[in-house]
């Protein structure tokens, strides 16, 4: 097995700019809960970290989240931090927020899988590794800051988390025996308010006899004046402030009067920690199972190390691959294998009895309106059981619960951002593995999985704030209508529009389940309504000379009138978020945007907004680009660049794509245009690199164009697929493509079987079979000419659903 984890630069993404990725560089394991790294504070940093070394650290924390937005951070929980206590005098140490935070040394960050350091401006060295739910801090404390007698001092912090919403808990600390465990409730980082999750964790502290405390006990301050240490006190039990406000801190502080040196005469020391989502007592059988008694920091990074190469092995480069990409790629890889978080065992909050559940269980879902686009499509390339395993969970979560999770955060429902896209996982994993899991080789219920997606498509939740759909009124109208009084369900009436085309969207996921689980009355019913997309265009409204837009709709039929270009990168319109008094029918973006979305069916769209002239609909998406309209780091733009192929030019797929990844993609930390959002942009990155883009919950792939001349994808069920570019011509990858650059495609060949369509190809006919390799050979060629249709005739392009399109499943029986 190849070492790819030197591949791999975690900091990609990590710049506080304006238009920040907020990626984690914390040690991790793939999947793991436990991602401990550091927060730093007086900056904008969701995960915790950011590049900016003027922002001083608060402490390393053993959980956070990845590529989120949240404006306040996410986790942070259980923080510790090395401090040095003048004349070692208990009662003067730093241990509030603002007294113990410390700015770091330029040019020490470093991150590798598994592994995160850096020192700060004392010279104390930060750094930590993990195991799934566990890990080690170690921290190096140099001579020069031990000389003249000072003693190591680590700050313990239970009640902050990064946006301070200590909702109450309890802690205790065994002095004797050197533990440590804490826990309580915090507030969901992008969920309903009225709910609560709880974290627990267990600390270490004696590393088996190698370190021996001086001085023990608890701290409480607040920054209204309050800063009192308790040595010698064991336990606290805090309960909220009601008042509003700052919440309370408080935690351990504890010294060493003896610790392991280094030759160098710096003191090391070393933590244990772990964490649960059921209680202290599982955080600490969490510690020991996972870490053991012997605290080997090395062993515990080789051990973290080896799991991540074996999910980067999964897909090997050419070795001719130009180093960029090749960084880029294992790099975006890497991420793709980060998120969501493996919490199976750790079910406590999701659900009564939930610690005792032993199935697959999956959190950090927010949101799957971001990651259904690409990252479950690319995680079925290479990982069938990891996606089995995710799929299960959300199947199991409308078992638990009722319906399908949506945007599961810190073990808590999120917030529904536009349809319910966890149909959209079930039905893309069902497309792909269908056969696997009826015949149980794949642990995943489908026959669960098409009653879950049937209420989903027929029922309205009473608040479809944070799960389900509004059906009530689609069902009714056909479209989701502005000013509409529903009476039998709430939520925030906005997003009208672009609700509306994200329903539709969910109905084709749900159609092409009805159709695997061999319904297909229910399927056809489903398939018409997921052409309801097209009841939201307003054929009046206009701009840039170009008609036909999506817009907000009354009950009467009516449209309410907006310019398509508010929320654009060009528009100037503050409010286009959920949490904002969003007044524009559409999320997070335009109604340009918008109206290039229906992912299943672009030959009806063009039809609906090109009158069928293909021209036109080429012309229209030259000028949404050159407008500046289009934001890749925005998910409903994943797939413009591409839809050239749907008019028969994928010349000018090939032309864009390489455009957006080289003005919005790149190997500094400022690399990432935004949001990681759970991997959604990496894996966006990756189709790109090796020119396949999906088309959600059927087995399509559009072929467009490699970055690379050739790799191999590895899937332990499906076989492997060994891609050759033939005549590949390392000229063509560049953001503008020179004249005579080899760069498009101008024949598919499977298997020794030249394909009718260069545009596209099936996921179910690419993989070979277990144990057996197929091979792939795009050949490139510099004629744009010959190479500017998708082959002989209609049926060589994409597939639509209103032209026949996507119904080639062939239904097993259910067992």
């Amino acid at each position: 097995m190849l070492d790819l984890t030197k591949l791999v630069d975690p900091f990609i993404g990590t710049r506080g700019n304006s238009n920040p990725g907020n990626v984690c560089p914390a040690a991790a394991q793939p999947f793991s809960p436990a991602r401990i790294g550091i927060d730093l504070d007086d900056v904008y940093a969701p995960p915790g970290y950011v590049t900016n070394v003027s922002a001083p650290v608060r402490g390393v924390s053993l959980l956070h989240d990845t590529g989120t937005g949240s404006s306040l951070g996410s986790y942070g929980n259980f923080e510790s931090m090395p401090v040095v206590c003048p004349d070692n005098d208990f009662a003067r140490c730093p241990t509030r927020l603002d007294d113990r935070k410390r700015p770091r040394m330029a040019h020490k960050d470093f991150a590798s899988p598994g592994y995160f350091t850096l020192t700060l401006n004392n010279g104390i060295k930060m750094e930590t590794t993990a195991t799934r739910r566990a890990g080690l801090v170690r921290y190096t404390f140099p001579k020069s800051v031990l000389d003249g007698g000072s003693l190591p001092h680590i700050v313990q912090d239970w009640t902050n988390d990064s946006p301070g919403t200590f909702r109450g808990g309890e802690i205790d600390f065994d002095i004797r025996r050197g533990r440590i465990q804490m826990g309580g409730g915090w507030g969901s980082s992008f969920g309903p308010t009225l709910y609560t999750y709880n974290a627990y964790a267990c600390v270490d502290v004696l590393n088996n006899g190698k370190q021996k405390l001086s001085k023990a006990g608890l701290w409480e301050g607040d920054r209204h004046g309050q800063d009192t240490k308790l040595e010698g006190e064991t336990h606290a039990n805090l309960s909220r402030i009601l008042i509003g406000g700052q919440p309370v801190q408080s935690g351990a502080l504890f010294s060493y009067s003896s610790y392991p040196r280094n030759k160098d005469g710096s003191a090391e020391i070393t933590l244990r920690v772990g964490v649960s989502f059921n209680s202290a007592a599982q955080a600490c059988t969490n510690a020991e199972q996972e870490v053991g008694d012997k605290w080997d920091f090395d062993r515990v990074h080789n051990d973290a190390k080896a799991l991540w190469n074996t999910k980067l092995n999964r897909i090997l480069l050419s070795p001719e691959t130009d180093d960029k990409i090749v960084r880029l790629f294992y790099s975006s890889l890497y991420y793709s294998f980060l998120s969501p978080a493996n919490i199976t065992g750790e079910a406590g909050n999701i659900f009564p009895g939930g610690e005792k559940y032993g199935g697959p269980t999956y959190d950090g879902l927010y949101c799957t309106w971001d990651s259904y686009r690409t990252f479950f499509p690319f995680l079925s390339l290479t990982s069938p059981r990891e996606y089995a395993d995710i799929t299960e969970n959300y199947i199991d979560g409308w078992r638990k619960t009722g319906w399908i999770p949506e945007c599961r955060a810190n073990n808590l429902p999120g917030l529904t951002q536009g349809g319910s896209h966890g149909v959209m996982v079930i039905a893309d994993f069902a497309a792909k593995y269908f056969q696997q899991a009826y015949t149980s080789q794949l642990p995943v219920n489908l026959n669960d999985g098409y009653t879950a997606v049937m209420k989903d498509a027929y029922e309205t939740p009473a608040a479809w704030d944070d799960k389900g759909r509004q059906i009530t009124a689609y069902g009714k109208y056909g479209y989701i209508p502005f000013a509409f009084f529903d009476t039998v369900s709430s939520g925030r009436q906005t997003r009208e529009a672009s609700r509306t085309v994200e329903y539709a969207h969910n109905d084709f996921g749900a159609s092409v389940m009805a159709n695997i689980a061999n319904h297909p009355k229910e399927a056809r019913a489903l398939y018409n309504r997921s052409l309801s997309y097209a009841n939201t265009f307003d054929p009046s409204a206009s701009s840039f000379g170009y008609t036909n837009f999506v817009q907000k709709r009354f009950t009467n039929g009516s449209f309410f009138k907006q310019d398509p270009t508010l929320c654009s990168p060009i528009s100037n319109f503050p409010s286009c978020s959920l949490q904002q008094e969003n007044t524009v029918g559409t999320y997070e973006t335009s109604s340009w945007e918008y109206s290039f979305y229906a992912p299943h069916d672009v030959a009806g769209l063009i039809k609906l907004i090109a009158k069928g002239d293909r021209g036109n609909f080429m012309n229209r998406l030259d000028t949404y680009f050159a407008k500046g309209l289009f934001y890749a780091g925005n998910e409903p733009s994943f797939n413009t660049p591409t839809l050239y192929h749907y008019a028969g030019s994928p010349v000018r797929s090939v032309k864009r794509v390489r455009k957006v990844v080289f003005e919005n993609f790149n190997t500094t930390t400022a690399g990432l245009p935004g949001n990681s959002d759970v991997g959604a942009m990496q894996t966006l990155l990756n189709f790109h690199l090796m020119g396949l883009f999906p088309v959600v919950a059927t087995t399509e792939m559009l072929v467009v164009s490699p970055f690379m001349p050739g790799y191999t994808i590895r899937n332990e069920m499906l076989g492997d697929v060994v891609m050759e570019a033939k005549n590949f011509d390392p000229r063509s990858v560049a953001k503008d493509i020179p004249s005579g650059a080899r760069a498009y495609v101008a024949s598919v060949t499977l298997n020794g079987v030249k394909q009718s369509s260069r545009c596209k190809i099936l996921f179910n006919k690419l993989f070979p079979g277990q144990g057996k390799t197929a091979h792939l050979v795009l050949e490139m060629t510099a004629d744009e000419k010959a190479a500017d249709s998708c082959g002989e005739g209609e049926k060589d392009l994409p597939s639509s659903l209103s032209t026949g399109g996507f119904r080639q499943f062939e239904p097993l029986p259910p067992v």
